[in-house]
């Protein structure tokens, strides 16, 4: 990583990211800080505290935000705290977002995924590297085990808080780390670390971007519905777009033509799938017969009146 980049941490005073605040400093990277406060727990006002009382020490600017939620779920929790990201990124300028998932995390996931039936690339996630529209996710710790990270601040002596929702069995989440994955974690993670090496290679193989790209314009030769949309799913989650079951039966179902939440066009013809931010705009005939010619499918016109113009 650019020691000169301009990153942005996501702490939450836990275990991670405490411990990689104290890792980032040890290898002078240079970052910032934001953190979400969701009042459910006794200790969230402290751990809030806490992090200022980092910021201030060395000197790192804090970004905090108050969310409330109706009723607190993991999915709620991580649009809330991604939109507050995402703002903070778009307004100061930062192009690297440092999260603190570890290698639990990720056999968690995996775990996860395989109980609801999922393929490849549903089973590996969060890689080292992820990129999103104007700004990549960084984790450092992608291969590091819990057990490594609470061994370092332990040794160091530095104080972290411990979010004890973590242990209630109710989520499913918790039920599986619990249950399965730490312990499977404690006894075989170099065994995991390797595993996840070879899924990932063998993922770039699989899924390799065989896609046409202007601009923000993508387009690839139809296959099956399966393989597309796979694709598409890669390609949406390129423009920081990611897409529910639900979405995705909407996309196979109306056969690669729709609005995926008012701002990406999805629409095809005989031979290809065309991806583009959703534009609605007036377009004169011109244009319109230009498209009609080329066999361009609606919903993608939009935008290219809009590039081209």
């Amino acid at each position: 990583m650019e020691k000169s980049s301009n990153n942005l941490l996501a702490f939450s005073a836990g275990v991670d990211s405490t411990a990689l605040f104290f890792r980032l400093m040890e290898n002078n990277i240079s970052f910032d800080m934001a953190i979400v406060n969701y009042h459910t727990r006794e200790t969230s006002n402290e751990e809030v505290e806490y992090a200022k009382e980092l910021a201030r020490k060395y000197n790192k600017k804090i970004y905090i935000k108050d969310c409330y939620l109706e009723k607190f779920s993991e999915k709620s929790a991580r649009e809330c705290r991604y939109r507050f990201f995402e703002e903070i990124i778009k307004n100061h300028g930062y192009d690297t977002l440092i999260t603190a998932h570890q290698l639990n995390d990720r056999f968690e996931w995996l775990l996860m995924q395989l109980g609801k039936g999922a393929g490849l690339k549903e089973i590996i996630a969060m890689g080292e590297w992820e990129e999103r529209e104007g700004y990549k996710i960084y984790r450092p710790f992608y291969n590091v085990s819990r057990k490594e990270i609470v061994a370092f601040l332990n040794e160091k002596g530095i104080k972290y808080f411990i979010d004890r929702s973590n242990f209630d069995k109710k989520y499913k989440r918790n039920f599986i780390r619990d249950e399965f994955a730490n312990k499977f974690i404690d006894l075989y993670a170099e065994g995991v670390k390797k595993s996840f090496e070879y899924l990932e290679n063998d993922l770039n193989l699989l899924f390799q971007k065989n896609w046409k790209k202007k601009e923000k314009l993508y387009r690839f030769q139809k296959t099956s519905p399966e393989i597309d949309i796979k694709k598409t799913d890669l390609i949406l989650k390129e423009l920081g777009v990611i897409m529910s079951k639900a979405q995705r039966d909407e996309v196979i179902k109306t056969g690669f033509s729709c609005v995926i939440q008012g701002k990406i066009a999805i629409d095809s013809n005989e031979k290809h799938i065309y991806i583009a931010p959703y534009i609605k705009t007036a377009m004169d005939k011109e244009f319109k017969e230009k498209m009609r010619k080329e066999k361009i499918p609606p919903k993608v016109r939009g935008y290219i009146y809009k590039f081209d113009s």
